[in-house]
């Protein structure tokens, strides 16, 4: 019986079919974590005055984002041997905290780039400026991604964590070329579609992420960990 289990969940269909199932079950719970604060997003609407409240509603994001890393990166291609829900669970009672901590200031970051953004042209500042302010929200997000990673994955220090995203963003280009498309990825599927898109893409973009961030991952659990 273990030897027909064994061969039943090791095929090619198997495999795909379990990959299926991780990532439907890590969408739903997801979408189930940041509920409350999409149904504030939705009744917000789009307009630059509430973008402060509009980052309230996110804070939830953060944990959720690490807990289907987690559940991600310890998925199984077995399907005699799925417990996504498990992991991302798990992932989000150990990280919920870490991931506060660093999401909750950079999302507050963000928000006051976004907030000058929008109402750039009533400061009066040269033009510049403006595309300064986008690559260091850009340079920002990327290394959040670099930090959600470590985090989801990793065991370290609030501080440590940030320098080693920071560390990283040039160590390991690779790994922020892929945070940046899935990036541009959600904000074209925000920008022509709606938050949902970006939201139903997430476990795809994620575990691509996850994919380029393999060195980063590796140079850190054989470098910076006993």
């Amino acid at each position: 019986m273990s030897t027909a289990a064994a061969q039943f969940g090791a095929g090619p269909l198997s495999r795909a079919c379990a990959l299926v199932h991780t990532l439907l079950t890590v969408e739903v719970l997801l979408v189930a974590t940041v509920a409350p604060g999409g149904v504030g997003l939705l009744l917000l609407g789009g307009t630059p005055g509430t973008l402060p409240l509009a980052a309230l509603c996110l804070v939830p994001l953060g944990p959720a984002l690490a807990a289907a890393l987690y559940a991600l990166h310890h998925r199984s291609d077995d399907l005699t041997q799925l417990r996504p829900a498990r992991a991302y669970l798990r992932g989000l009672r150990l990280n919920s905290v870490a991931a506060l901590r660093l999401w909750v200031p950079l999302l507050a970051w963000l928000t006051v780039i976004a907030y000058s953004l929008t109402h750039f042209a009533a400061a009066g500042l040269p033009g510049w400026w403006a595309g300064l302010l986008a690559l260091t929200g850009v340079g920002a997000a990327l290394w959040g991604a670099n930090c959600l990673v470590l985090l989801a994955l990793f065991s370290f220090r609030t501080a440590d964590t940030a320098r080693l995203a920071a560390y990283f963003m040039l160590r390991r280009g690779g790994a922020t070329l892929g945070a940046l498309s899935a990036l541009v990825v959600a904000g074209a599927a925000t920008l022509w579609f709606t938050e949902i898109a970006a939201l139903l893409l997430a476990p795809l973009l994620l575990l691509s992420v996850l994919r380029t961030s393999r060195p980063m991952i590796t140079e850190t659990r054989e470098k910076f960990t006993v």
